[in-house]
């Protein structure tokens, strides 16, 4: 998912293996995430997808005063406060639990795509619907 703030941001979804930066994206108020060689596309992400850091996460301090580093290098990317219509909803859960959202991250943090999260389809992919029905009996003894 991209932020109600990219709206007006060129974007494509996110792929297993893509290589991203955290970002500011043109024309936009909010951080996000490009791929390398992209810089002007976001890259949107599904809920559950996980990513690598190259080095612990960094994003602002609690007063927005400078940067802090985390402890964490792997997150799983969420939204937050979807009920609430205009702020910002896309997340990162740290393995402790903590919520930092995308647009606090610090830029220029690279990051690898390393699963996205199953959907139902591949779960439970469609049957094909056959015109014709066999039944199979067991043969008698």
């Amino acid at each position: 998912m991209c932020d109600y703030s990219l709206h007006n941001v060129a974007s494509r979804p996110a792929r297993v293996g893509d290589k991203l930066v955290s970002t500011s994206l043109p024309s936009s108020c909010t951080r996000g995430f490009a791929a390398i060689g992209e810089p002007k596309v976001a890259v949107c992400l599904l809920p559950g997808t996980e990513l690598a850091f190259e080095e612990n996460v960094k994003c602002e301090s609690a007063y927005g005063f400078g940067y802090k580093r985390l402890l964490h290098k792997v997150a799983r990317f969420r939204q937050v406060n979807k009920d609430q219509p205009n702020v910002h909803h896309d997340a990162l859960e740290l393995p402790d639990g903590e919520i930092v959202l995308v647009t606090k991250l610090a830029g220029g943090q690279h990051a690898t795509v390393l699963q996205m999260p199953a959907s139902a389809r591949e779960i439970m992919p469609e049957t094909e619907s056959h015109e014709q029905v066999i039944e199979i009996v067991p043969a008698e003894w």
